[in-house]
């Protein structure tokens, strides 16, 4: 089993495609293990012409579960007061970058989705040096005045507690007919292929409530991510009711020269339809860098 001991945990990692070709890292949303990219997507990735690194974050999949650490009083966070936030984005994007190392990467294209679109942005903060090209999908800068969610999106996420294979995957279908793309039809026998495989491989639903103390309790980025200068898109899909849109619109003005990707009638899941698209942003991204001298920043917009 590929795992790595990294800030203090244990991460587990899989790679997809030629050795040769650029690497690529693709980073998970909050609660999502990396089999829910979909073997199928990082193929499609590696097609297009990069070595993928996918891995669960900590808390999920067969990475290290920090269950003694207890669970945030998430309301309490809400409200502003003081609950028990087991760690901070800043302490995944650590872990991303101990990961990178242990593989002998210097440096990564980084893709990261909703939440990992947030511990992306950290990664290129904290370590530029290891962040080639920045890809934000469906994410936000922090700042509490965008990006919030609907309620019933909000809601639903909060449901995502399955006791047998089966809820998990009825559960799966119920929150992505709500977060999902009204404009694309969702394939329901992929959907409820990876929600069972996510299942069988891992449960433990203490996580998501720590990975989600995680979000609330980090600062905003906003004004750190101006110092962001790797070659950066952000996509955003326009009927995104868990991340707002407004939340990829403030991340690409924080990014000096960042390109805004938005997707009519794409909400908060990477359908079929638009993977060509979203790939093809990533590709054009990742090529800009790899063209361009160091020390050149390079602007998409």
């Amino acid at each position: 089993m590929p795992r790595t001991h990294v800030n203090g945990i244990d991460l587990y990692y899989e790679t997809v495609g030629d050795e040769s070709d650029p690497p690529l890292l693709l980073i998970c949303g909050l609660g999502m293990q990396m089999v829910s990219w979909g073997a199928d997507f990082l193929d499609a990735v590696a097609a297009k012409g990069y070595h993928v690194v996918a891995f669960d974050n900590r808390d999920a999949g067969l990475s290290t579960h920090l269950v003694d650490l207890g669970v945030p009083d998430l309301l309490a966070l809400l409200h502003g007061t003081d609950p028990n936030i087991a760690y901070l984005l800043s302490d995944m994007a650590d872990d991303t970058a101990g990961l990178l190392e242990a593989l002998g990467l210097e440096s990564v294209h980084v893709v990261g989705i909703s939440m990992g679109g947030m511990i992306a942005q950290q990664l290129a903060i904290d370590y530029p040096s290891k962040v080639r090209s920045l890809t934000s999908i469906m994410s936000t800068t922090g700042d509490p005045h965008v990006g919030q969610p609907s309620q019933v999106a909000a809601d639903a996420l909060l449901t995502l507690n399955a006791t047998s294979r089966e809820e998990a995957v009825e559960l799966s279908l119920t929150v992505f007919s709500i977060i999902g793309s009204p404009g694309f039809p969702p394939d329901e026998d992929r959907l409820r292929r990876l929600a069972g495989e996510a299942f069988d491989r891992s449960q433990e639903p203490t996580g998501l409530s720590r990975q989600l103390g995680a979000i609330l309790g980090s600062p905003d980025r906003t004004a750190r991510l101006g110092g962001v200068s790797v070659p950066t898109v952000v996509i955003h899909g326009t009927a995104d009711p868990l991340v707002n849109p407004t939340g990829g619109e403030a991340t690409a003005r924080a990014v000096p020269g960042a390109k805004l990707v938005t997707i009519e009638g794409m909400g908060h899941d990477l359908p079929e339809q638009v993977w060509e698209e979203i790939l093809g942003e990533v590709d054009a991204v990742a090529r800009a860098a790899e063209a361009a001298p160091a020390a050149d920043p390079v602007s998409l917009a």
